[in-house]
């Protein structure tokens, strides 16, 4: 999880430093205009042209389900079978739908999700306690420094058996933090603790 990895990094470099993480509103820059926010982390972009960006690491999308999960004993897993399940979605939005939905709906396909929680880690954990499927990024699994957590849930990953989108994560501030040192500290910091969590493969 990304938000681990910088944790970690802050506190090895600078134990005093204290960190708040706050949910995103939808593309609102307004938090980062503002000032309330330093920098932002995400895979949407923003509607404010003049934000500085740094691309931190390419991610993609994967199934979860508990252990001996009947999706992952009866063969290979595909788009009927896969849509066939019932599903947890995650969105801090509440909203039904996920990135899969469009490309199942090309194949004339439709599942349904009878959760919808707030975050990944929420639906790794209904996930590893129901038969309903949760659809992450890669990432969420773990990172070059941490174990499987999908495993440590008892959790098996799968390829989803659609094309996805590939989710492309970046750092986002404010112009008017550019040269200031305690910023540019804090953005090397992120970004270097980021790429060196998930390399490039």
């Amino acid at each position: 999880m990304l938000s681990t990895v910088v944790v970690e990094a802050i506190a090895q470099a600078a134990p005093r430093v204290r960190l708040r993480f706050m949910p995103r509103l939808d593309g609102d820059p307004m938090l980062l205009r503002e000032g309330p926010v330093d920098l932002e982390i995400s895979k949407r972009g923003t509607t404010a042209p003049e934000m500085r960006r740094q691309f931190l690491m390419r991610d993609k999308y994967v199934g979860v389900a508990r252990s001996g999960h009947p999706l992952l004993t009866g063969g290979k897993v595909t788009p009927k079978r896969y849509a066939a399940c019932m599903h947890v979605a995650s969105s801090h939005f509440g909203e039904f739908s996920e990135p899969v939905d469009e490309a199942l709906g090309e194949l004339g396909l439709h599942r349904a999700v009878q959760v919808v929680v707030p975050g990944y880690p929420d639906a790794m954990q209904v996930a590893a306690h129901t038969d309903l499927i949760a659809l992450v990024p890669h990432s969420s699994l773990g990172n070059a420094f941490m174990k499987d957590r999908a495993a440590s849930l008892g959790l098996c990953s799968f390829d989803i058996p659609v094309r996805m989108p590939e989710i492309l994560i970046c750092a986002w501030w404010h112009p008017r933090v550019d040269a200031d040192p305690a910023q540019r500290w804090l953005r090397q910091t992120v970004i270097s603790a980021c790429k060196s969590a998930y390399p490039e493969k």
